[in-house]
C-alpha cells in the first residue's frame, strides 16, 4: 500500500519516514517496478481499445 500511495504522490510523511527506516529497499523497488509495469500495460491496453487495434 505504501508503494501505491507513493506512486500517486499521496503518501503521508509518517509512512515515508517508516519506509526509509527499513533495512532493505529491495521489496519497495520490486513492488514499484511491478506496479509501474502494470500501469504501462494498462495504458497500452486502453490505447489499443480506443484505436481499435
Amino acid at each position: 500500500m505504501s508503494v501505491l500511495s507513493a506512486l500517486f504522490g499521496v503518501q503521508s510523511e509518517e509512512h515515508r519516514e517508516r519506509d526509509f527506516k527499513q533495512r532493505s529497499p529491495l521489496p519497495y523497488l520490486l513492488i514499484g517496478i511491478a506496479m509501474i509495469a502494470f500501469f504501462v500495460l494498462g495504458l497500452v491496453m486502453i490505447v489499443k481499445q480506443v484505436v481499435g487495434g
